[in-house]
C-alpha cells in the first residue's frame, strides 16, 4: 500500500502485539516511562503463549508455569502519547527441560523506528511449590524456537 511503512524486524515472522501509548504511560520527561515497556513485553509474551494454546487454565491443568528469571532491555528511542507501538516477540531458546528465552523488538508503528530491543529468560516451575521443574512435553512442543539466534541456543 502507498504510504505504508516497511517494518524491519530483527528476525522473520514475529508474533506481534499492538498497543498505543496513553496519557497514564507518560512520565515527567514527556515520554513513555521505562516500566511501561516492560509491561508491554510481559503482555506480549502472555498473548503469544495464549495463541500457542497455553493459557492459565493449561498451566493449572499441568501444574506448571513459565515465570521470569531475568529481563534485559535496551532503550533505543522514546515514544509519546498517541503513538502506536508494535511489539514483536520470538522464542529463541528452549532447552526442553527448564529454560526458555524470548527476544523482543518494539517498533513505532507510524515511522518504523526501533524503540527497544529486549529479552526475557523464563524458567518452568511447579505452580504448587514454586520450585523449578521439568517442562511437560506440551510446553516443549508449544514453545518451539521461532528464530535462530546462535548465542541464545
Amino acid at each position: 500500500m502507498p504510504g505504508e511503512i516497511e517494518l524491519k524486524w530483527d528476525w522473520p515472522a514475529p508474533f506481534v502485539y499492538e498497543t498505543r501509548v496513553e496519557k497514564q504511560h507518560i512520565d515527567d520527561f514527556q515520554h513513555t516511562n521505562n516500566v511501561v515497556y516492560l509491561s508491554w513485553m510481559a503482555k506480549t509474551a502472555w498473548e503469544h503463549s495464549k495463541a500457542l494454546g497455553l493459557d492459565f487454565e493449561s498451566y493449572a491443568r499441568f501444574n506448571r508455569g513459565m515465570v521470569v528469571r531475568r529481563h534485559e532491555l535496551e532503550y533505543l528511542a522514546a515514544c509519546r502519547e498517541g503513538d502506536v507501538v508494535l511489539v514483536g516477540t520470538w522464542i529463541t531458546a528452549n532447552d526442553g527441560r527448564l529454560r526458555l528465552r524470548r527476544r523482543f523488538q518494539m517498533v513505532n508503528g507510524a515511522t518504523g523506528e526501533v524503540l527497544l530491543r529486549g529479552l526475557t529468560d523464563f524458567v518452568c516451575i511447579n505452580i504448587e511449590t514454586g520450585r523449578a521443574t521439568r517442562m511437560p512435553p506440551e510446553f516443549v512442543s508449544a514453545y518451539a524456537i521461532t528464530a535462530d539466534v546462535g548465542e541464545d541456543g
